[in-house]
């Protein structure tokens, strides 16, 4: 599913425990502080995929701005 520029997968990580994978529909990497990411493992152990795919809404809606903001890049050493 998509919701708010992002893919949106649950599956299940255990018999009964659903999570979400969140990833950019662009393809390009979630960025947290500066950290890139291809895949975003969210959420906690929850009872069916509903529940783990509105957990992963929530976190969208809340860290969206942040998940697609640039990697940092790297210092330049002086020459």
């Amino acid at each position: 599913m998509i919701y708010g520029g992002f893919e949106i997968q649950s599956f299940e990580a255990g018999r009964g425990l659903w999570h979400a994978r969140i990833q950019r529909a662009d393809q390009e990497p979630v960025v947290i502080d500066g950290m890139a990411f291809p895949t975003l493992e969210v959420g906690f152990a929850w009872s069916d995929p509903e529940a783990a795919i509105a957990d992963a809404k929530a976190h969208i809606d809340r860290f969206g701005p942040r998940f697609t903001a640039s990697p940092a890049r790297p210092a330049e050493s002086p020459t």
